[in-house]
């Protein structure tokens, strides 16, 4: 079965929900299992439970099927979402426009071709979906 992987933030903001929801969109129509992570950063001493997080999608979207609740702790959200996408071997990650553009310049220290989408089809063979934020 095909995995996707979206990462959000805990408690879920507007973006993290219209991300999600873009994200079981796509693994509904993949017939894919669900990854909904959450990243605590260490420097932010906050410690955010499995259940927390479940809880807060499944009060905003019911149960969902094939979905899997992950909290990652670590210094960059970046780095630890790239660990999760190739520890699970996404096969899409499904990011709001804003992480995507983070992302983009952690590339940049270390590349001077920041493709985010490309990098990963590369080294992970992955997909990236970037969800546009809802303007107000």
């Amino acid at each position: 079965m095909s995995l996707v992987v979206v990462p959000v933030r805990y408690p879920l903001t507007k973006h993290s929900r219209r991300t999600l929801e873009r994200a079981i969109e796509v693994a509904r129509e993949r017939e894919s299992a669900l990854t909904i992570l959450h990243v605590d950063l260490y420097q932010n001493g906050k410690k955010v439970t499995r259940i927390d997080l479940k809880n807060a999608v499944e009060r905003t979207f019911g149960r969902l099927e094939n979905a899997r609740y992950v909290v990652r702790t670590g210094f960059l959200v970046e780095e630890s979402i790239l660990d999760e996408v190739a520890a699970e071997s996404a096969d899409a990650v499904v990011i709001g426009s804003k992480q995507a553009s983070r992302i983009r310049r952690i590339f940049q220290r270390f590349t001077d071709n920041p493709d985010i989408d490309r990098y990963l089809r590369n080294h992970l063979d992955c997909e990236v979906i970037t969800v546009e934020s809802a303007r107000a």
